[in-house]
């Protein structure tokens, strides 16, 4: 099918977030990459969490994220990130054939997503809903970095969250480790998860590491009710919380039993403006070989 031919969701940050040429946005992505000094990381990689503000700010931080993705070859991803437009449904997809980034198209993965509202009317009562022209940044910006990193072409489960509830992203968790595990339409394909979130915003420097350490603490404890429950305990924050949540549930039920922080830095130490400041984690979670 040609290109144009395509419903395809245009990039809605290409050019403001990210550099909008090819070339320059490759060699940025593969820059932050790079420069990612990787702790060792022990067991088979399940799935990462990363940031999504402008990659000016976060990108260092999302190159540790993707550094321990690099060279595997998944033939899925799931994207999980929350939803900051003001869509009233709890849970949100694509209803476009492909994301367009300047390095290429990603196809979404239909079929699986098909499947998926199966589980999720079992497990929650609802479906996803399917929007078209979105302006989500936070699920876009890890597309070219996936495409950077990972060793071949891959189909994308988009999901945007919208209710960060203990409940949902449980229940998303649950229908997704079933659609990995149990479905015809994913049986003998790899797939990797990436959670999509920043930490504190708009705190003074010092408040704003001890609310992300609590929320990285609790990433650590592969505990993802905590991470949940950080914000309302008034402990700790992540506006991707219910998508983190989902990613842990769904790797444990995986297998996975191991979490692992691999970077940490806010806004302040870019801008050096430590006034207010937005915090970035990038974590790994693992399962045993």
């Amino acid at each position: 099918m040609m290109r144009d031919q395509k419903n395809i969701r245009p990039s809605a940050i290409a050019g403001q977030w990210y550099p909008g040429d090819a070339d320059r946005l490759a060699a940025t992505v593969d820059e932050y990459i790079d420069a990612a000094h990787l702790p060792g990381i022990d067991g088979a990689v399940v799935g990462v969490m990363a940031p999504h503000a402008g990659y000016l700010y976060s990108g260092p931080v999302a190159g540790y994220a993707f550094a321990a993705l690099r060279g595997m070859a998944p033939d899925v991803v799931v994207v999980l990130s929350p939803m900051h437009y003001p869509y009233y449904e709890e849970l949100l997809t694509s209803s476009h054939d492909v994301y367009a980034t300047p390095l290429g198209d990603i196809p979404v993965h239909h079929e699986a997503l098909r499947a998926l509202d199966g589980y999720l009317l079992e497990e929650l009562g609802f479906k996803l809903t399917a929007v078209s022209q979105d302006s989500e940044h936070s699920l876009e910006i890890e597309l070219p970095f996936l495409q950077r990193a990972l060793g071949k072409p891959f189909s994308l489960i988009p999901i945007m969250v919208r209710k960060q509830s203990v409940e949902v992203a449980f229940g998303l968790g649950k229908a997704l480790s079933r659609l990995i595990l149990e479905s015809k339409t994913l049986a003998d394909q790899s797939v990797i998860l990436v959670a999509s979130t920043d930490l504190s915003h708009f705190y003074p420097q010092p408040v704003a590491e001890k609310l992300d350490a609590e929320v990285l603490q609790r990433v650590e404890a592969f505990d993802p009710e905590g991470v949940i429950l950080a914000e309302d305990e008034g402990k700790g924050f992540a506006c991707g919380r219910g998508a983190l949540a989902t990613m842990l549930w769904t790797a444990k039920a995986l297998g996975a039993d191991h979490a692992k922080v691999l970077n940490h830095a806010t806004s302040g130490d870019i801008s050096g403006d430590y006034d207010r400041v937005v915090g970035y984690g990038a974590a790994v979670v693992t399962r045993k070989n």
